[in-house]
């Protein structure tokens, strides 16, 4: 055998025999041995060994490469494909998917993974052919920059994993939308278009983008939704995110603004209310801003506004019945019909229960009756009132007790006004301090009472709408004080008893009233001005400076009587003693005078 034809022999025992690896280096070690002895160069060797394979295996024998098989056996574990190699492969079902129908004589795509395991037989791989086969496709996605569809199916560290069709690639959480979003839920487990950015076969490694995908399909339709747009349009659309004032609405590549307001024409708290993310619904162009290209929307605009035949429908003076919506500080909110609300002011909830917070008079959800006291449909506002469809228990009370009535009550508060009677359990009257005596002043008079104490009191005046019910202690006695006060007159000289003496002056009695003369209105002379001097039972005459009827006060003084009396001597002997010096004359009439 010459060497050409044993190097022959070696290089398809090798090809042919992968039993054992000692065969394999012996066949390398007896050709490197041939080689060295003859003039059989390497290149002619590498290209011989090459044309070898090629003869005996074909597009077939290449290690990493997928080839075609022929099924020869299906088990209800394996699959047995014949390559036409030295051996056949096992492949396990489940690489052909859970519902491949196989069965022998089935030509199938199968990589070559090894050319023998532990046992010598080689090994095929149906998963790995068809993961060749997307990264191929996927390769040629990628250079011609088109999309490829895939499905996202798991979250990892950063993002994503999606399956493109067996091949498993990574979707960064900053490519999966335009916008932030908070659950992808609605976006897994369905077939969707993505974008490649980066693959690397050799780490197994795929990037992709859905968020380049969607702002390539937003442009061209918001571009061409955008020319069509015009206020007063009709468009459907899907809400696309919800905020405490509105929502999102994307119809179909732009978005546009919900306000809440223009939701419905009845009071709504949170869009989230009426509204889910998801939610197709019809919408109106309610504005449209070509610079900002910001659209305004509106839902309640394409429904009847009711505020437009509601003050033919509410009458003034009628009652209806009504669910409160709305409490605040001045009032509750009740509606009456969808889209239509009135305002119960705090005043016209309760005719008793003032300066309460409204929510401890209705609560919300509540149905209440109400009576209309004024519409106005251009300000879209009506008025309510609840108090007055229940009986005023004012009028009631004025109804059995007119004024002039002589009533029994506990007082309950006394304030630097007066005093407040307890009528009933809901109503209270007032006394004001001018009332309470005629002899004292308020303040004095207010001394003689205290909180709790029950006393009587006549009605003296009644104001329904104001509420109020005056009543007064001293008009249940006569007023003598005030009859002997009308005959007293500014300048008047009467005489005064004293009751009792002070540091400030001496307390007299004038003909019933009582009175106090000031230290400094004792007398003209500085000395005398020493309440001392007086005792109590003394008489004493003054003037009157002044007389207050209202505060049924009196003003006297000893010391202008004195004054005025010694006016009155001096202008009567002036005439006499008119050659006399004027201390001679006073002298004369002094001693005259006594």
């Amino acid at each position: 055998m010459t060497v050409a034809q044993r190097v022959r022999f070696l290089q398809l025992f090798f090809v042919t025999s992968h039993k054992s690896a000692q065969f394999v280096g012996l066949a390398f070690f007896e050709i490197k041995i041939y080689m060295s002895n003859t003039e059989f160069t390497m290149p002619e060797m590498t290209e011989n060994f090459a044309d070898l394979l090629n003869e005996q295996f074909g597009d077939k024998g290449i290690l990493g490469s997928v080839v075609k098989g022929t099924i020869v056996k299906v088990t209800p574990d394996f699959v047995t494909v014949d390559v036409g190699l030295k051996s056949e492969g096992n492949i396990p079902v489940r690489e052909f998917g859970t519902n491949a129908e196989l069965k022998a004589g089935d030509v199938v795509e199968v990589l070559v993974d090894r050319y023998e395991d532990k046992d010598g037989n080689i090994v095929l791989s149906r998963e790995k052919a068809r993961r060749e086969e997307v990264w191929a496709d996927l390769e040629k996605s990628m250079n011609a920059g088109e999309r490829v569809n895939g499905v996202i199916f798991g979250r990892v560290k950063g993002g994503f994993t999606v399956d493109l069709n067996g091949a498993i690639a990574f979707l960064p959480g900053s490519q999966i939308d335009i916008r932030p979003i908070r659950d992808i839920s609605p976006l897994m487990g369905i077939s969707q278009p993505f974008q490649i950015l980066k693959m690397d076969k050799v780490r197994g490694n795929i990037v992709v983008s859905r968020r380049i995908v969607l702002e390539e399909t937003r442009a061209e339709a918001r571009a061409e939704l955008i020319d069509g747009i015009k206020e007063g349009a009709i468009l459907d659309g899907v809400v696309k995110n919800i905020t405490d004032y509105g929502a999102f609405v994307d119809l179909g590549g732009v978005d546009g603004l919900l306000h809440v307001t223009d939701i419905s024409w009845k009071r709504i708290n949170h869009p989230a209310e009426v509204l889910t993310v998801g939610q197709t619904i019809k919408v109106q162009v309610i504005r449209f801003n070509e610079d900002t290209q910001r659209i305004s929307l509106g839902m309640k605009q394409l429904e009847n506004d009711p505020w437009q035949a509601v003050a033919d429908k509410y009458k003034v003076g009628e009652v209806y019945k009504g669910k409160v919506t709305n409490i605040t500080d001045y009032g509750a909110f009740v509606e009456l019909e969808d889209g239509i609300e009135g305002l119960v002011h705090v005043s016209e909830m309760s005719w008793t229960r003032k300066n309460v917070h409204p929510g401890k008079i209705v609560s919300t959800s509540e149905e209440v009756t109400v009576r209309v006291l004024e519409v106005d449909g251009d300000k879209r506002r009506i008025s309510l009132g609840i108090k007055q469809c229940m009986p005023n228990p004012w009028a009631a009370y004025i109804e059995e007790h007119p004024v002039g009535s002589v009533i029994t009550g506990k007082i309950k508060n006394i304030t630097e006004f007066g005093l407040f009677i307890g009528l009933t359990d809901e109503i209270d009257g007032m006394i004001h301090l001018s009332d309470i005596s005629w002899e004292k002043s308020g303040e004095e008079a207010v001394k003689d009472y205290s909180k709790g104490q029950e006393i009587e009191a006549k009605i003296i005046d009644v104001d329904v709408e104001k509420e109020r019910i005056s009543l007064g202690i001293k008009q249940l006695s006569e007023d003598n004080v005030s009859q002997a006060l009308a005959n007293l007159k500014k300048g008047e000289v009467v005489k005064a008893i004293v009751k009792s003496t002070d540091d400030k002056g001496v307390t007299v009695d004038v003909e019933g009233l009582t009175a106090v003369i000031k230290k400094a209105d004792l007398s003209k002379d500085k000395a005398s001005q020493n309440p001392e001097n007086f005792k109590e039972g003394d008489v004493v005459e003054a003037k009157i400076t002044s007389v207050d009827k209202k505060n049924v006060k009196i003003g006297l003084s000893i010391k202008a009587l004195e004054v005025d009396e010694e006016k009155k001597v001096l202008e009567e002997y002036s005439n006499t003693a008119s050659g006399s010096s004027l201390g001679e004359a006073l002298g004369e009439a002094l001693k005259k005078a006594n």
